[in-house]
C-alpha cells in the first residue's frame, strides 16, 4: 500500500477544499501513478492508472516523480510529453501546473491543478507563481499528514509491542500519569492485587494503594528498586517487591511504571532454583517394622492439615526426614521448606535468623536489612530442629508468631503477615524442662498441637537389614565401588549393636566399612572398631570385663558427640544437656578417656 493511499480520506479533502478553493479542477496520485484523490471530471478515475502506470515513462507525473520539480504546462495539447492522450489528440485539459509531494528526499505523490476552460487557464497562468507557491504549501501538508499516519502507527505497534511485553512478564505492572492516575495495568498485577482492571483504570494509585511510595517516587522524580511493601485493600493483604522507574518529562516527571512481584513466590523460585528442598517423601523413610510404620501412617494422615507438629525423639532417628515428607505430603508441597538449627546458631545471631532485621538495626547489619526464615518459609513450612535450645525471650516472640501470623524484625515497627506452617523436633525432655522453667508452657502446648515421637534404632531393630541395605547401595554409588552384600556375621554384629547413635550412626558405619572393603563383601574387619568391640567381634580377652566395655561405650558416644557438636564451651554445654549428666562429669569422663585435648 502507497503511503498517500494510506491517508485516502485526508488527500480527497485536500483535493475538493484546493477545488473548491481556486475554481480548478484536481488530481492527486501516488509513487505508483494511481489516482488517490480527485474533484470533477477526474473523480471517475479515483483507484486508477494514469500514464498506464508507467514509472519510468516520460509523460508529465512520472517526470515530476523522477525529478522531485514542479512543472507548469502551458499548451497540454502541443506537448507530445504531457499524457498519452497527447499521442491521439484527444487532450482536452487547457493548462496544468504540477508539484511533486515530497516526504524528505522521496516524492510520494503529485498534485495536478488542471484548467478544462480557457478562463480557468487564463486564471492559473497569470498568477502560475502564487499558485505554485500554494501547491508546494499544499503538497508539505499531506507530506507531514503521511508522517502523522507512519508515526501513530509505529507508536500504535510499539505501544502493543510493549503491551504484550507487560502482558508475558511475571511481574505486576502499573502504569501512572503526572497526577498518580493508572494508565495501564497488565494481567498479572491483576490477580497479584486482585482488584478488576476496570476498578484500577483512570483511579489514582493511593486510591486503592494506601501510602503507595511510588507517588512520592513521582513527586520527587527519585526511583527506588526492589523496595518491600505492604499492599492492604479490603480484606487482601500482600508482601510485595517494589520496583518505580519514573518517565522523564520536559520540567517533570510525566509520569510512572511501577513493578512488583510476591515476595513469597520470589523467594520460593529462589530457593528451588539453589536446590535446597530436598523432596523426601514416606516412601524414603526405610523401614516395615510396626514401630514405625505406626509413625509413619500417624504422619500421613496429619500431614494434609496445616496444625502444628511436634517430633521427639533420641537424635539421629529422622526427625528432619519425617519433617520433609510431611512437607512433601501437604498442601503446601510447592512452597519452600525453611529449616533452622536452633542449637547451631548462636543465640545473639538466632532472632534475626529468624524473624529478620531492618537496615541499621545493629552493627554490621546490612543497609537494606534482611528478611528472616519466617518470611523466607512464606506459603511453606519452617522447620524448627532442637527447638529445646531456644531461649527464653525467643519463645515469646515464637509463640507470638504462632499466635498472630505475623513477624516483626529485629529494629523495626512493621508486621509482616507470614502464612507458614510450623513443625518443630526436640530430643530433650520438654515436660521436664517446663517443670525447670527453661521452656514456656504456652509454647509447648503450642507447639505440641500433633505430637510425632520417632522410635529409636534399638526399638525397631528388624528394620536394620533393609536400612543397612539401603546404605550400601548409596554408599557404592557414591564411592563407585563394586560391592554386592554384607556377610552373615556382620549383619548379626550390626542387629546386636545397640546404636546409641540411632540411624545416623548405622549410615555411617556402612559409609565407613564401604570405604574399608577391599572385596565385594562386607565383613566384621570392615566395621569401625567400636562396633566390633561393642559386639564381641575380634575383642582381646583382657577387653571383655564389665568396666571394660563401659568404658568403651562411653568412648564411642562421648567422640560421636564431639564429632557433632565440637569441642567449644558452649558445645560441651550442649553434649552435658544432651546426655542429661552434670558439665563437671561430662568433663570428668573426657579426661579419664583421654579426651579433652582431642
Amino acid at each position: 500500500m502507497s503511503r498517500l493511499l494510506q491517508i485516502q480520506s485526508t488527500v480527497q479533502e485536500a483535493a475538493e477544499a484546493i477545488s473548491a478553493a481556486l475554481d480548478i479542477e484536481v488530481e492527486i496520485v501516488d509513487d505508483e501513478l494511481t489516482v488517490i484523490g480527485a474533484s470533477g471530471r477526474y473523480k471517475g478515475k479515483i483507484g486508477r492508472k494514469e500514464e498506464f502506470g508507467r514509472l519510468e515513462g516520460d509523460f508529465l507525473y512520472a517526470r515530476t516523480l523522477r525529478s522531485g520539480e514542479a512543472y507548469v504546462i502551458e499548451d497540454p495539447q502541443a506537448d507530445l510529453l504531457y499524457d498519452p492522450s497527447s499521442l491521439d489528440g484527444t487532450t482536452k485539459e487547457l493548462g496544468e501546473i504540477c508539484s511533486p509531494i515530497k516526504l524528505g528526499a522521496e516524492s510520494i505523490g503529485v498534485i495536478g491543478l488542471v484548467a478544462f476552460s480557457v478562463a480557468q487557464n487564463c486564471r492559473l497562468m497569470d498568477n502560475n507563481q502564487a499558485i505554485l507557491l500554494f501547491l508546494k504549501h499544499m503538497a508539505r501538508l499531506l507530506a507531514a499528514k503521511v508522517s502523522e499516519h507512519e508515526a501513530m502507527e509505529r507508536l500504535t505497534v510499539v505501544s502493543g509491542e510493549l503491551a504484550t511485553i507487560l502482558e508475558t512478564i511475571h511481574e505486576g505492572a502499573l502504569a501512572i500519569n503526572e497526577l498518580g492516575i493508572v494508565t495501564h495495568c497488565n494481567s498479572t498485577a491483576e490477580q497479584l492485587l486482585k482488584v478488576k482492571r476496570s476498578r484500577l483504570l483512570g483511579k489514582r494509585l493511593d486510591n486503592f494503594w494506601a501510602k503507595a511510595p511510588a507517588l512520592e517516587a513521582l513527586r520527587s522524580g527519585s526511583e527506588y528498586t526492589e523496595k518491600e511493601e505492604i499492599f492492604h485493600f479490603g480484606q487482601h493483604r500482600m508482601h510485595f517487591i517494589v520496583t518505580v522507574r519514573v518517565v522523564p518529562g520536559r520540567e517533570s516527571p510525566a509520569g510512572a511504571v511501577i513493578s512488583f512481584r510476591d515476595i513469597a513466590e520470589a523467594r520460593r523460585l529462589i530457593y528451588d532454583l539453589s536446590g535446597h528442598n530436598m523432596a523426601y517423601t514416606f516412601e524414603d523413610i526405610i523401614g516395615d517394622s510396626k514401630a514405625i510404620n505406626q509413625v509413619k501412617a500417624q504422619a500421613y494422615r496429619v500431614a494434609k492439615g496445616n496444625s502444628t507438629i511436634l517430633i521427639t525423639g533420641e537424635s539421629g532417628t529422622g526427625k528432619e526426614v519425617f519433617a520433609r515428607a510431611i512437607h512433601q505430603a501437604s498442601s503446601r508441597s510447592n512452597g519452600p521448606l525453611i529449616s533452622v538449627n536452633c542449637g547451631a546458631i548462636p543465640e545473639t545471631l538466632l532472632e534475626s535468623d529468624l524473624f529478620g532485621y531492618e537496615g541499621g538495626a545493629f552493627t554490621g547489619a546490612r543497609k537494606e536489612g534482611k528478611p528472616g526464615k519466617f518470611e523466607l518459609a512464606d506459603s511453606g513450612t519452617i522447620f524448627l530442629d532442637e527447638i529445646g535450645e531456644m531461649p527464653l525471650h525467643l519463645q515469646v516472640k515464637l509463640l507470638h508468631v504462632l499466635q498472630s501470623r505475623e513477624v516483626e524484625r529485629v529494629g523495626g515497627t512493621k508486621r509482616i503477615p507470614v502464612d507458614v506452617r510450623i513443625i518443630a523436633a526436640t530430643n530433650r525432655d520438654l515436660e521436664t524442662m517446663m517443670q525447670e522453667g527453661k521452656f514456656r508452657n504456652d509454647l509447648y502446648f503450642r507447639l505440641s498441637v500433633i505430637p510425632l515421637h520417632i522410635p529409636p534404632l534399638r526399638e525397631r531393630m528388624e528394620d536394620i537389614p533393609k536400612l543397612a541395605e539401603h546404605c550400601l547401595g548409596k554408599y557404592t554409588r557414591m564411592l563407585s565401588k563394586r560391592i554386592t552384600g554384607i556377610d552373615a556375621e556382620t549383619m548379626e554384629s550390626l542387629m546386636a549393636y545397640c546404636w546409641p547413635g540411632n540411624v545416623r550412626e548405622l549410615e555411617n558405619t556402612i559409609e565407613y566399612a564401604v570405604n574399608m572393603a577391599p572385596g565385594n563383601t562386607l565383613t566384621m574387619a570392615n566395621l569401625p572398631p567400636r562396633i566390633r568391640q561393642s559386639t564381641g567381634g575380634s575383642a582381646p580377652a583382657e577387653e571383655t570385663s564389665l568396666k571394660s566395655r563401659l568404658e568403651r561405650f562411653e568412648r564411642t558416644v562421648l567422640e560421636e558427640h564431639l564429632e557433632r557438636y565440637g569441642r567449644t564451651l558452649s558445645a560441651k554445654s550442649a553434649i552435658a544437656r544432651d546426655l542429661a549428666v552434670s558439665k563437671a562429669t561430662l568433663y570428668r569422663k573426657l579426661a579419664n578417656l583421654g579426651l579433652s585435648q582431642k
